[in-house]
């Protein structure tokens, strides 16, 4: 779908503020672990009257179009504010995602490989960005492999060894529990299904930036992981990372799945 310019030129502002903006709170993220919400207000002075002009001229050319997209943009809403209440998204991730959908709805420019049918902009972005996200595990899979680290399938994907001597220096959360019983260690991972129950609990994981801004409160854990050597933590990458990859692909390229599908398909 191809906008006129009466539309597509103010959604083209609003995604040149808001890809700014992610850049920015990318960046945030990877080096201080926050990304604090006035990050986002430049750019929402800018993308909300560019979004209400636009849903005003949709509503104008036919409110039956018109409806079916608000009540995607208030689904897509509630289902991201609902996984950060979970804590299945960070709350940096879902205001990003929130904005992105109720500020861009539509794709502002035609992509390279084309819009795809629905033609709504953040469903691209999401699929994106999980897509991208994929891809991450898999490399760390391989690198897993090549070293010969030792751990449950899923750990292999998910994580990899580091010195317990510097944890503290690392991004990521620790995936094992490890003890000391009668002066021999005792360790073992922690599965998905039980960390994620842990999540949904609101049980916070131990993350290497606590053992970095408060090793006072951590000297038995820091202790313990000195002693055993390599230590296992998850990949660090804040999800924000792949979700301002999956804007930019979805901006400029479009839809990855779709034209994975289209290909696979033959058309």
């Amino acid at each position: 779908m191809i906008l006129p310019p009466v539309a597509a030129v103010p959604l083209m502002i609003a995604a040149v503020a808001i890809g700014v903006t992610l850049i920015y709170a990318s960046i945030l993220d990877a080096k201080e672990r926050r990304v604090p919400h006035k990050t986002w207000r430049p750019a929402l002075a800018i993308a909300i009257p560019a979004a209400v002009w636009v849903y005003g001229l949709t509503i104008l050319a036919g409110w039956q179009a018109a409806a079916g997209y608000l009540i995607l943009v208030a689904v897509f809403c509630g289902f991201f504010y609902l996984f950060q209440a979970v804590n299945l998204f960070g709350g940096a991730d879902a205001y990003a995602l929130i904005i992105i959908t109720a500020c861009i709805p539509f794709f502002p420019i035609e992509p390279y490989f084309g819009t795809p049918p629905l033609g709504f902009f953040p469903f691209t972005v999401l699929t994106n960005a999980v897509l991208i996200n994929i891809a991450a595990p898999v490399a760390i899979l391989a690198k897993n492999l090549l070293e010969g680290n030792r751990a449950p399938l899923p750990c292999l994907f998910l994580g990899f060894p580091v010195d317990g001597k510097a944890i503290q220096n690392e991004f990521g959360f620790v995936m094992e529990d490890i003890d000391e019983e009668d002066g021999r260690l005792v360790r073992r991972f922690v599965g998905f299904t039980e960390s994620l129950g842990q999540i949904v609990r609101g049980e916070r994981r131990l993350y290497t930036k606590d053992l970095r801004l408060h090793p006072e409160n951590y000297r038995r854990e820091l202790a313990l992981y000195r002693k055993a050597g390599k230590v296992w933590i998850s990949y660090g990458i804040p999800f924000i990372i792949p979700i301002t990859a999956g804007f930019l692909t979805a901006l400029f390229m479009g839809d990855i799945f779709f034209v994975i599908m289209k290909t696979i398909a033959g058309t």
